[in-house]
């Protein structure tokens, strides 16, 4: 049983926490909180336990009527493996606190790639952890991308991956952030991180990103071109992206025209917090022409990494094949996402989330 702590209960944190808690070869032993607010009486009200993750404020969380088992320190000296799951550049500072528990880290794709050994995704370079200290889980982006491209890239090659990305502006509860009425580059130079940050994960895979930010709030859009080594048929491709366990191939009779009614979509089948833990690829959107691919995919910026950490705790802590690890994250959560409005029926068999 690998014992995980999970550093930071926010939007990545609760998700995480759920996740590991589902997994029948994992013990979550506790969550941290910086402050005893809604998220923190969330964390307790699932039955965690809570920690402090700054020492002097342990008083504030008695005061509220929270207690707490602890602070990060023991926490740390209670676990195999931590996940920080805190605000961007907070990991960094976390770093030189878990070395000195000795305790393995994965860190998250808002911190720079330095901060760990290695860069994760399940998908396209799960052997290439194995001996790490330390991982990052790469961004709800370069996540999403990586999915993506790795298939087509050991199938057909990727001479050219084209990416324009438009990003939400905020999570739902992130009320300071934006734009409020206005689509704006971010940042204006080309590429953008995201694509560097693919490398990380496929090295050999050339691919350019843009990227701006819009008002909303639900997921990220992907427009995709890639110009490929081969020149298969739309068919072929929607067959082999279909095959993928951790991509949804909306199919064209189910009405879903947007982030809104994917959510609406995924709380409807069950999905906790209408989670998509899934690339969200328009079946209809997928074209060949010659070697040109192209194709519409959305991404839930607040999801698609949460399968991902479980899978990077195995590959940290354990001898499972990424196959056996996949699987069992899979299986556990409910991914796997099908309409019994596909063509000819689910490919694969539907998956009940867990309660």
């Amino acid at each position: 049983m690998i014992r995980v702590g999970v550093n930071g209960y926010g939007t990545i944190g609760k998700r995480v926490a759920d996740a590991v808690a589902a997994q029948p070869d994992m013990e979550l032993v506790g969550v941290t909180k910086t402050s005893p607010n809604y998220g923190a009486e969330g964390a307790v009200r699932r039955g965690y336990d809570l920690y402090a993750a700054i020492d002097d404020r342990v008083d504030e969380f008695e005061a509220a009527g929270l207690g707490v088992a602890g602070t990060l320190a023991d926490l740390l000296d209670a676990v195999d493996v931590v996940v920080d799951c805190c605000p961007s550049g907070v990991g960094e500072r976390n770093r030189p606190t878990y070395e000195a528990h000795d305790v393995p880290a994965i860190y998250q794709g808002g911190e720079d790639a330095d901060i760990a050994d290695a860069s994760f995704n399940a998908r396209g370079s799960y052997e290439a952890a194995r001996g790490a200290g330390s991982l990052r889980v790469v961004s709800c982006n370069t996540t999403g991308l990586s999915r993506l491209l790795a298939p087509l890239d050991e199938t057909y090659g990727v001479e050219k991956a084209r990416v324009t990305l438009v990003r939400r502006g905020g999570d739902p509860s992130e009320t300071d952030r934006g734009p409020i009425n206005d689509v704006v580059p971010d940042p204006t130079t080309v590429p953008s991180h995201h694509g560097p940050d693919v490398n990380e994960i496929l090295p050999d895979v050339d691919v350019d990103t843009a990227a701006l930010r819009a008002p909303v709030t639900a997921m990220h859009t992907h427009s995709v071109n890639v110009t490929l080594d081969e020149e298969p048929s739309t068919e072929a491709v929607r067959d082999l992206l279909g095959g993928e366990s951790r991509v949804f191939l909306i199919p064209e009779g189910a009405g879903i025209d947007g982030a809104g009614a994917l959510k609406d979509y995924a709380a409807d089948v069950g999905r906790p917090r209408g989670d998509l833990w899934e690339n969200c690829v328009w079946e209809e959107s997928i074209s060949v022409e010659g070697r040109d691919l192209y194709l519409f995919q959305n991404v839930h910026q607040e999801a698609d990494v949460v399968p991902e950490n479980v899978d990077a705790i195995r590959a940290l802590a354990t001898d499972a094949s990424r196959a056996e690890s996949v699987a069992r994250t899979d299986e556990s959560l409910g991914v796997g996402l099908d309409s019994l409005l596909s063509d000819g029926g689910a490919a694969r068999s539907p998956l009940a989330a867990d309660d």
